[in-house]
Parts: structure tokens; C-alpha cells; sequence
């Protein structure tokens, strides 16, 4: 749903460049340049103390003057004179500005306090700010130009694009006019002092022209409002985000194997899978994907075929299409037959369908149309190397009808430089994506099958519900922060309906004795310390003790190891709990992520836990799907389900268990960390073994 006070964004009436410039040199110049050459209908209002004219139209010496309409300010002044600036549009009734100037945060402590005073100002007068420290704005539909991008302009096209980064903008804009793809919107949002990613997705996403959205983040506002948002957007229009600022320096510091695996970009990649939106690695990539989805129709299924006039290439493709998740077309019969008509008989007619060197530009027509008439064919890579005897613009010509009465996407792979500039030029024009490599073109394959897949996913089922009073009940007994001790984070567990092998805490050896024969046998033996977390590390774990003899042994050995090998270890003692019978071993957690929250863990469980990293997260909360495919992702998971000798396990109560941990996690961001390791998963049920939570105060 998109926030009525960010409309005059995209819809305003009049525009005020506050900060106009007569100088060529100067930005206040380029953003005045801009609009005027955009064509904008509304009404164009130039502000400068010094007054005169500009481009033969009056400049006033404040926004005072300036008549109506004015609803959008586009401010290009310094920056200590931002606040005031913004004071006298609130004055003036002016409620969305966009502030170019740079000088603000992103300079230091001083600038940082400008612009905090820019936003007070703003939150006084009910302004919507976008900036400081951008570009502005852009419609080529409307149009609309507020940016001060050196000339040309970007074609008139269907792909938005936001942006964190105004020298980003600038160079992507530079290079769509020579790669032939054309912007719907483009907004650069700087620092966003207001004015967020969250907050401008659903408004871009509406507009009537674009098919899909571009994101260049470098970190997300608020995490749950993008991930709001998103989820709204996606239904409707692709998403594709190119996420910088991977490094491993960003990591979280913890001590449970979740929050040390867990690492910031493992967030955002849960938050994009659980949206829908397709990251990319790199800026190529996400145009390479955005063309295509922008220009072709989605693919029924992965089936592809490969047409060629050159074997090498076919095979790079059958390579570069299965690498993407896709499969090679197998070729009915009667479509086998029509290609033996057309193609000599030294043409290969099975899938890649090569037509030989000598294959002429009715070749490809015919061949491409008799492959899209094939029902199990779901979509085509063509590949056309620069033709022998005669231009490659003629096979281009005869390619388009065909193109554009299938409703199977087609994807063109021109390969080649000055011999296919004048084919690729045409196919452009035409809206059919081309690319200079198989590989390309069978990633953008790839995407456009899961943006597929994925709109075929039903709508979210339930996440597992919890009992909510009963967790809280339990919360009301523990401590605010901390790691709790194993009784503490049992009957928290046992609250969230997460069934669990109870631990006794034995303070000596004659206690032990005495718990291990009303627990029965056989038992294991845990050491008992807030200080010893990875209790098998020294050798702090005993397991099938079978008699209280044992017990009382074992209680001296525990401890006698912690001692020698965690002299300054506080020691409580020593748990005993049930042995739980032999099934296999998962791991599952949850951390809170400062920005998306609840952050789940699943994967290979017990010593293998970081040793393996078997493992996958999503955001919590999790639908039965979700969880179910969360486990999928890792051997763990999928092994649950018998592997070879080893016989099947509970999957579902594991996936139940999952999505009550998931839960519990979300409602109750006071759970700072979780960990079940292991959960062991029997032939009908599972059961954690060990429990470790860690409290925060909020």
C-alpha cells in the first residue's frame, strides 16, 4: 500500500528548484537543465537569493514568491543552510523535498547534527525528505527529471531502480544506453534520513510502467518493514537487490554455533528468500536478470531448448542450463520430423538443435517456431554466432515475428562483437533480451523459473502456534539476561510445547547416586557450569551409565576433568538425564538479528555442528513449507527421511519442533539465542537433549 504523503513524489503539481543556477558548473544548473529537458507539464518554479532569470524564465528570490502549484522541492543548497531552507518550504506548504546537497552525515559528527536538525524541521512541518547527499528523482513516463545526471538521459523503459548509491545511478544510467534497456523510475535515496527503501518500494512498484524493481542496498532501514513491504510488492512485480557489504567482518560475535554461523548476510538472504526477491551478485547480474523478466513471458517449467548454428556453444549452454536448475527439452517426435525437413541431414535435430554453420536466416525461423510449438518445450536459448554467408541482422529480422507470437519466453545469445552489434541493436529495439554468453542467458533462464515457481507457491500457510501464556508464565521465573541453567531452559521449552528429556542437577557424588536411581538407567552425565558451554569439548559429557555406582563415578570423573581443564570454571555440579534411544542427531536455533529478528538455524546437530556447517536459516515465523524447506536445503534434513541403511526418522515432528521454535523466537524477542543441540529425532517423535538459552534485557 503506498503512503499518500510520498505521492508528490511522482505526482506534483509544481516543482521549486531551490538553489537554481545560471552556472554550468554548478549542480543547482543540472538539476534545473533536467527537468526542462525532461519535458515536465507541471509547473517549473527557479529559487535564488540573487534573482534574474534562468533558461529565459524568472528566478525568485524566495520560495515566498513562488506562485502556485508548488508541491515537490528540490533543494540544492549548502548544507547549513538545509534546515532553514526546509523551515521556509514548511512555511510555504511544500510537504516533499528532495535534498541533493551532500555535506550531511556521511561527513561526520558536525554534518551528522545538521542533519538531524533537517529532520526535525521536517517532522515539524510534516515534510517528506528524501536525502541528503543523492541525486534525486526520475520518471521518463511522466516524465520528470529532479537529478542532476549529465545528459543523455536514460531511454523511457519498464525497469525501476532504487538506489543507495547516487554514483551508482550515474554510471548504470550510462551504460543502459549502450546496452539498450531503458528505466521506468529511479530514485536515489542517499542517506535517508526519512524517507527510506521500506517506505518508496510499494510507491515505484505502482507505477503503471514498471515490471520490475532493481535495488541497490547497502544495509535495509528497518528489516521487518522491508520485509513487509517486499512480501507485498513481490506478488505483483519482480524484485531483484544487488546486497553489498558481504565481508566477514560484519559477523555477529557469539558463543552458541547459531549466532557464530549466523552472520549478517545470512539474514538478509533469509529475508529475501522468505519475500521472494531474487538477489544477484553483482550490478550485470541483476540487469541481465531485470531484462528478461521485463521482456519475456514466464517459463511453465524448466524444460529448454537449445537452437545453434555451432556445437561448441550448444554444449556450453546444455552445461550453463543445468548448472541454473534447468533441463534439457527432450524433443517429440513430430517436432524431430519437421526439423529433419527443414535442416540438413548432417544438422543434429535432438536437443541443442544444431542447424550447422551453413544454417541460413529462414533456418533459424522455421526451427525456432517449429521448437516452440513442441509442448514439452517451456522456453528457448538461441544462439547465434555471426552467420558465414550472410548478416546476422537478417536472421534477427525473420526471429522477431516468431518471438513475438510465442508465448514461451526466448532468449538470444549473440556472440560476437562488431558482426552481431547491428542484430543485437535490432532485437532491443524489439524487447527481446540478448546476451554476448550461453551462461548469461541461462542464468537469466534460471531466474525467470524461480520467479515462476515461486508465484505458483500458495499463499502462506499457519506458522505453528504456541501457547503464548504459558511461555510467559514461564519467562516471569527466569532471569532477564544471561544463559539459564538447564532446569530453566527445560521448563521453558516444555512451555513452548517442545518436548524435552528433563536434566537433574547432582550437587556431589552421593546425590548423583541417588538421582541416577530414581531417573533409571541407562543415564547420561553432563557437567553442570556457566562457564563450560561446549560441554564434550573437555570431555564433560558420560554417556549409558547404567548403574548408581556409575553414577557416583562418574560425578568424581566430571569433575575432576573440568577442574584440570577449566580451572576458573564455576562448577554447579553435574546433570543427569535419561538416555533417549538411538535416532539421528539435528540441530536447531534461533538468534535475534537487529534487523529482521527471529533468525533460525537448522541443520547437522551434535559435534558436527560448526565442524559440518550442514545448514540453512530463513526468518522466522516459519509455515509448514517454509520449515519443510528450510530442512530440505541440508543433508541433515534430508537424510531424516531414511538414507541407504540408515532407516527414516520423524521428519514432521522435527518440522513441528522447528516451527514452535520459530515461535517461541518471534513473539519473544527477549529470547536473545536458543539452541537445541541435539535434537534427536526417533522413529516416531524427537526429543531435545540439550537446551541452551540465552536472555537479554530489552
Amino acid at each position: 500500500m503506498t503512503n499518500p504523503s510520498l505521492l508528490p513524489f511522482f505526482q506534483p503539481r509544481g516543482v521549486a528548484i531551490v538553489g537554481a543556477s545560471s552556472c554550468p558548473e554548478k549542480l543547482g544548473y543540472g538539476v534545473v537543465r533536467n527537468l526542462i529537458r525532461s519535458g515536465y507539464a507541471g509547473a517549473v518554479h527557479f529559487v535564488n537569493p540573487k534573482g534574474g532569470e534562468i533558461l529565459s524564465r524568472p528566478v525568485y528570490r524566495s520560495l515566498d514568491e513562488v506562485p502556485d502549484p508548488v508541491d515537490l522541492a528540490v533543494l540544492v543548497v549548502p548544507a547549513p543552510a538545509a534546515p532553514e531552507t526546509l523551515r521556509a518550504c514548511g512555511e510555504r506548504g511544500i510537504r516533499a523535498a528532495v535534498l541533493v546537497s551532500g555535506g550531511f552525515r556521511e561527513t561526520g559528527p558536525e554534518g551528522a547534527a545538521l542533519e538531524e536538525a533537517c529532520v526535525r524541521v521536517a517532522k515539524e512541518y510534516g515534510i517528506r525528505m528524501i536525502g541528503p547527499n543523492c541525486i534525486g528523482i526520475l520518471d521518463t513516463h511522466l516524465p520528470l527529471d529532479t537529478t542532476f545526471l549529465p545528459p543523455p538521459p536514460p531511454q523511457a523503459g519498464e525497469i525501476a531502480f532504487i538506489s543507495h548509491s547516487g554514483a551508482i545511478c550515474a554510471a548504470i544510467v550510462d551504460w543502459s544506453l549502450r546496452e539498450g534497456f531503458g528505466f521506468s523510475r529511479l530514485v536515489s535515496l542517499g542517506n535517508q534520513a526519512d524517507v527510506n527503501e521500506s517506505e518508496i518500494l510499494p510507491l515505484v512498484a505502482a507505477d503503471e510502467h514498471t515490471s520490475v524493481v532493481t535495488m541497490y542496498l547497502e544495509s535495509v532501514s528497518d528489516g521487518r518493514a522491508f520485509v513487509e513491504a517486499a512480501r507485498r510488492v513481490v506478488r505483483e512485480k519482480p524484485i531483484l537487490a544487488l546486497k553489498v557489504g558481504r565481508s566477514k567482518s560484519g559477523q555477529r560475535a557469539a558463543s552458541s554455533h547459531t549466532g557464530a554461523m549466523a552472520g549478517a548476510e545470512a539474514a538478509y538472504d533469509a529475508a529475501f528468500a522468505k519475500t521472494g526477491v531474487l538477489r544477484a551478485d553483482t550490478v550485470e547480474e541483476m540487469y541481465d536478470w531485470a531484462r528478461a523478466l521485463a521482456w519475456s513471458p514466464l517459463p511453465a517449467g524448466k524444460r529448454i531448448a537449445i537452437l545453434t548454428n555451432a556445437g561448441g556453444p550448444g554444449v556450453i549452454a546444455a552445461d550453463a542450463l543445468e548448472m541454473n536448475g534447468l533441463d534439457l527439452a527432450a524433443l517429440s517426435e513430430s517436432t524431430r520430423e519437421r526439423l529433419r525437413a527443414l535442416l540438413p541431414p548432417a544438422a543434429s535435430i535432438r536437443n541443442p538443435v544444431d542447424m550447422l554453420a551453413s544454417a541460413s536466416a529462414r533456418d533459424y525461423a522455421e526451427s525456432l517456431a517449429a521448437i516452440l510449438q513442441d509442448e514439452a518445450v517451456d522456453g528457448a536459448l538461441v544462439i547465434l554466432p555471426p552467420p558465414p554467408m550472410y548478416p546476422a541482422e537478417d536472421a534477427a529480422d525473420a526471429m522477431i515475428p516468431v518471438i513475438h507470437e510465442s508465448e514461451k519466453p526466448v532468449l538470444l545469445v549473440l556472440m560476437g562483437g562488431a558482426q552481431i552489434a547491428e542484430a543485437a541493436a535490432r532485437f532491443r529495439a524489439a524487447k527481446i533480451p540478448d546476451y554476448p554468453f550461453p551462461e548469461r542467458a541461462a542464468a537469466a533462464l534460471g531466474k525467470m523459473y524461480a520467479r515462476a515457481a515461486f508465484l505458483r507457491l500458495p499463499e502462506e500457510d499457519a506458522a505453528e502456534e504456541i501457547d503464548g501464556e504459558a511461555v510467559r508464565a514461564a519467562l516471569q521465573t527466569l532471569p532477564a539476561e544471561g544463559w539459564l541453567d538447564a532446569d530453566s531452559a527445560d521448563a521453558l521449552m516444555r512451555a513452548a510445547g517442545i518436548p524435552t528429556a528433563p536434566m537433574r542437577l547432582a550437587r556431589d557424588a552421593e546425590e548423583a547416586r541417588r538421582l541416577a536411581e530414581d531417573t533409571g538407567f541407562p543415564l547420561a552425565m553432563k557437567i553442570a557450569s556457566p562457564d563450560i558451554l561446549h560441554k564434550s569439548d573437555i570431555g564433560g559429557v558420560l554417556l549409558n551409565v547404567r548403574s548408581a555406582a556409575e553414577a557416583a563415578e562418574g560425578f568424581a570423573m566430571l569433575t575432576a576433568r573440568a577442574q584440570t581443564r577449566r580451572p576458573r570454571a564455576r562448577l554447579e555440579g553435574v546433570y543427569l538425564q535419561k538416555m533417549i534411544p538411538e535416532g539421528q542427531e539435528v540441530i536447531l536455533g534461533a538468534v535475534q538479528d537487529s534487523q529482521f529478528g527471529a533468525l533460525m538455524m537448522f541443520g547437522s546437530g551434535g559435534v558436527e555442528a560448526e565442524g559440518v556447517k550442514d545448514v540453512s536459516f530463513a526468518l522466522a515465523p516459519l509455515s509448514a513449507r517454509e520449515a519443510k524447506e528450510m530442512m530440505e536445503k541440508t543433508w541433515a534434513g534430508r537424510k531424516l527421511k531414511g538414507y541407504r541403511n540408515l532407516p527414516p526418522a520423524d521428519f514432521d515432528a522435527a518440522r513441528q519442533i522447528l516451527q514452535r521454535l520459530a515461535a517461541l523466537a518471534d513473539a519473544f524477542p527477549e529470547i536473545a539465542e536458543v539452541e537445541i543441540n541435539p535434537l534427536r529425532v526417533l522413529r516416531e517423535g524427537a526429543s531435545a537433549v540439550d537446551v541452551r538459552v540465552k536472555m537479554r534485557k530489552l
